[in-house]
């Protein structure tokens, strides 16, 4: 049964679609299968998905189709491109689903993009709510992520109970809010405990995220450019890291960078 906003969500009669099963996306994923609903996933590389089907999700071939037997689509990917791609292109999720269908992109992204997201989303009589997270892998495997949501206050609001399956919502206003709180939180990020260097948060993603909030531009008529001088040395440091082979190793690992510049070794 569809059950697209505002009709009241529930395990047994609300279509979840989710795009996107990586180190954050399928622990996700697997507590809302735990809540009791039914999803419909997709995932490029299908036998990543094997674990969520054994649970009893249904695996889609396109975002499209997820989205054309989804109430509420998720995304979780991991650039801008990808989430243009899965969200806005051909075969992409605005194309599949349905008049108030709602697409909610957990993905840290650019605030400009959830907000031509947004729109594109208005003009086919959707929704769309930009909801990055903040917690790494470990709030996700927990269920107990910060969650920051940017779009229709009432939306947001409608969303709760999917929310607090996986952690905390906090409303930070309009489209594209959510994302740049989010940015300002990676910004002054930063953990270095006991020389556990796990991925959490992939290095190369810090690089991605402190790049987008340098390059963020007010939409003012002078286009006034946001100076971040911390945040430029900051990306400077995680992108020797990423040179050095750690792309993959938690950002804490950022000490690493601090020792060669130094002359240790770890």
């Amino acid at each position: 049964m569809e059950t697209p906003y505002p009709n009241p969500i529930t395990p047994s009669q609300t279509r979840i679609g989710w795009i996107g099963i990586g180190l954050m996306g399928a622990p996700m994923a697997s507590h809302l299968i735990s809540a009791g609903y039914s999803l419909t996933i997709y995932a490029r590389t299908p036998s990543e998905a094997t674990s969520l089907q054994s649970q009893g999700a249904r695996l889609a071939r396109s975002p499209f189709e997820v989205a054309q037997c989804s109430d509420v689509v998720f995304t979780i990917v991991g650039h801008p491109p990808d989430v243009r791609q899965v969200i806005l292109e051909a075969n992409g999720v605005l194309l599949g689903l349905n008049p108030n269908g709602v697409t909610v992109d957990m993905t840290t992204n650019l605030p400009a993009l959830a907000r031509e997201i947004s729109s594109a989303a208005r003009a086919k009589d959707c929704w769309a709510v930009d909801a990055p997270v903040s917690g790494a892998d470990v709030g996700a495997r927990e269920g107990k992520l910060g969650i920051f949501a940017g779009g229709d206050a009432g939306v947001v609001k409608w969303l709760t109970p999917l929310f607090d399956v996986m952690g905390v919502v906090t409303y930070m206003g309009e489209a594209g809010c959510g994302q740049s709180c989010k940015i300002a939180n990676n910004i002054v990020a930063g953990k270095m405990i006991e020389r556990d260097f796990r991925p959490g948060g992939f290095a190369e993603y810090i690089v991605k995220d402190l790049g987008m909030g340098l390059n963020v531009v007010e939409e003012t008529d002078d286009e006034k450019v946001v100076v971040l001088p911390g945040a430029a040395l900051c990306k400077q440091v995680f992108t020797g890291m990423v040179a050095n082979g750690d792309a993959k190793l938690g950002i804490h690992g950022l000490i690493t960078v601090m020792e060669r510049l130094n002359g240790k070794s770890s």
